[in-house]
């Protein structure tokens, strides 16, 4: 395991779509481990494969201080009921932080690492941050949804 670099703001592989996981193998668990020790080592709450430089639909996001770590490899937002704007921010964009509207509450259907169906319900912080790490593999970033006037 290893940590990677995190692709900053005008890198053009953040505005590009990644592509879905067809293979599920050790490189996708060696991939996936090196996000987990990234995002951890960075102190942040999710973080998308492209933002390590890989166009793969892969995010991982941590709570509870890193207690508790998802894994998620092409997942599909399924369900968005309800609405909350809070401030966001992204390890892509470090010392930016500007109010996005996201869904309440998601439902997220995905696979495991080993290519097993899964599904992540995630309500207020937990919707937000799923969202936030579907849009970097659609090549969105969270300033392109920004409620700050002018962007």
């Amino acid at each position: 395991m290893a940590r990677r670099n995190i692709y900053q703001e005008g890198d053009d592989t953040l505005r590009q779509v990644s592509k879905p996981v067809t293979i599920f193998d050790e490189k996708l668990c060696e991939l996936i481990d090196d996000m987990r020790d990234t995002v951890i080592y960075a102190d942040g709450a999710g973080l998308a494969a492209p933002q390590v430089g890989v166009l793969k639909r892969i995010f991982v996001a941590t709570f509870d201080g890193g207690n508790t770590i998802i894994e998620a490899v092409n997942p599909v937002i399924v369900k968005a009921k309800g609405k909350r704007v809070a401030a966001e921010g992204c390890l892509s964009i470090p010392n930016v932080r500007e109010k996005v509207e996201r869904p309440r509450h998601v439902v997220v259907e995905a696979f495991d690492r080993y290519g097993n169906p899964i599904v992540l319900k995630g309500d207020n912080f937990a919707a937000s941050c799923f969202c936030h790490e579907i849009d970097h593999l659609d090549g969105i970033l969270f300033t392109d949804k920004s409620l700050k006037k002018g962007r």
